[in-house]
């Protein structure tokens, strides 16, 4: 690393029960452990869990695909989230930073300030909520205690793994990996054996279709702006194609088996339930059922473990100097609190919520993408230099993105609270906001670049 970075201080080594010290600086060589191997299950436990379910749910119930339209949907959708979190991943060896920290290399230290900002409130605060409340629902429809009792419970659980910190939430995501398998393997076999492919409506055609990858693009991806949280620590020797090997296959494997099992559930014929994971259980032996809403539970704590890390990383990665020596964990118990109160007034109408934030995760994550992966081809120099250095503020990475989202958003959005023009005049282009906003922010950021090195020169 170059003068002027800045080192994640403290020593932290291997330990599990410890408080990782420090904030968003670079991992010295001496604490660097680990192997890429273990990217599978850190990425595999967070996604067996309802939501993963609920995008293959909504994919037949509410885009009207069948269920072997929803499969290809689901796997498109799914394969290029996973893809790029693969790529994303494998950089955090080499470089040794949060992945909000390497994103000042296109848009600069302040200009960073749009991802960052924007990751940290919807990791931290959104997802955290979303997957609270699916775990709090489910365990609610097991054990008929209130609702509230069991977020208390649900929230405290993962915001005290996030706290800890990285060490902790590896051997977590490990160790819940075997049950959250068993639990969701039974729950599939029997939700197989009663689903009834070609009884459902269709009717979506392409429009429904493209709805369906949007969705599962936006929670496959939804992972991308944490991907180097979790591979920083690896030692620059590890094998790069490994790490983004496991990261993406561990994402698009329990994604893609999930979603196809929510989307079978949508095919068997019952009674309509406010409790999205009691209807989603309610086919299922007495037993099974048990079992799966206490794995939707844990899975939900798997899931948001990462969420709350990743949340806070993304707010230290603002550059707000926090004087802290503990500040990392702190900003997790900080967001664990606000996260509470969104999810408690979350727990009624919860179908609804999952449907409207699963596609508009994807509107942010596909400009920013857009404008990383361009900085990353047209640029090659080490981006070390850039990290730490508050001077370092070019403008064309934020212009872009924000340029992409605005465009994408009032032109082509296909949600309920907002149908744009191009979605209402033609309805069979879905929602394809996450693309047009992928290659629009791509585009202006390669010619707001060439035309600074142009004045420059």
């Amino acid at each position: 690393m170059t003068a002027g970075t800045e080192f994640r201080e403290g020593t932290y080594g291997t330990k599990v029960v410890a408080v990782e010290p420090g904030g968003a600086g670079f991992i010295p060589l001496q604490e660097r452990h680990g192997r890429p191997l273990s990217l599978l299950w850190t990425w595999m436990s967070p996604n067996l869990e309802f939501a993963t379910i609920f995008v293959g749910v909504i994919s037949v119930l509410y885009f009207h695909q069948t269920f072997w339209q929803a499969v290809g949907a689901l796997i498109v959708g799914t394969a290029l989230g996973a893809v790029s979190h693969g790529f994303l991943s494998a950089r955090g060896p080499s470089t040794g930073v949060p992945q909000m920290v390497l994103s000042r290399m296109a848009f600069g230290f302040r200009g960073n300030a749009l991802p960052a900002g924007l990751n940290a409130i919807v990791a931290g605060i959104g997802w955290f909520a979303v997957n609270s409340v699916s775990g709090t629902l489910a365990l609610s429809a097991l054990t008929g205690l209130p609702a509230p009792f069991w977020l208390v419970v649900v929230v405290l659980a993962q915001v005290g793994i996030a706290f800890f910190g990285h060490n902790l939430v590896h051997v977590f995501e490990r160790a819940v990996l075997p049950v959250l398998a068993i639990v969701f393997l039974l729950a599939t076999v029997f939700t197989f054996a009663a689903a009834t492919p070609g009884a459902e409506p269709g009717g979506g055609g392409l429009g429904g279709f493209l709805l369906t990858v949007g969705a599962a693009f936006g929670y496959a991806a939804g992972w991308n702006p944490y991907a180097t949280d979790y591979t920083r620590y690896l030692s620059p020797t590890v094998s790069r194609k490994m790490t983004g090997l496991y990261a993406g296959l561990g994402v698009f494997i329990s994604c893609v088996v999930l979603e196809v099992v929510g989307a079978a559930s949508a095919t068997i014929p019952g009674p309509e339930n406010d409790n999205p994971t009691a209807a989603f259980t309610s086919h299922l032996p007495g037993w099974v059922a048990a079992l799966t809403l206490i794995g939707i539970a844990l899975g939900a704590v798997s899931a948001n473990v990462l969420n709350v890390y990743s949340g806070a990383m993304s707010f230290l990665a603002l550059g707000i100097d926090l004087p802290l020596k503990q500040r990392r964990a702190i900003v997790a118990g900080v967001f664990g609190v606000i996260g509470f109160l969104i999810a408690l007034s979350g727990l009624q109408d919860a179908g609804a919520k999952y449907e409207n934030f699963l596609l508009i995760i994807s509107y942010w994550i596909g400009p920013w993408l857009g404008v990383y992966f361009a900085d990353w081809l047209l640029r090659r120099e080490d981006p070390s230099p850039f990290l730490y250095d508050r001077s370092y503020t070019p403008w064309a990475g934020a212009v872009a993105m924000a340029t992409g989202m605005v465009v994408s958003i009032a032109l082509f959005c296909n949600q309920t609270l907002y149908v744009a023009p191009v979605p209402r005049a033609v309805p069979a282009v879905g929602d394809i906001t996450f693309e047009v906003g992928f290659v629009l922010a791509a585009v202006i950021y390669v010619l707001l670049l060439k035309r600074s090195r142009a004045s420059a020169a």
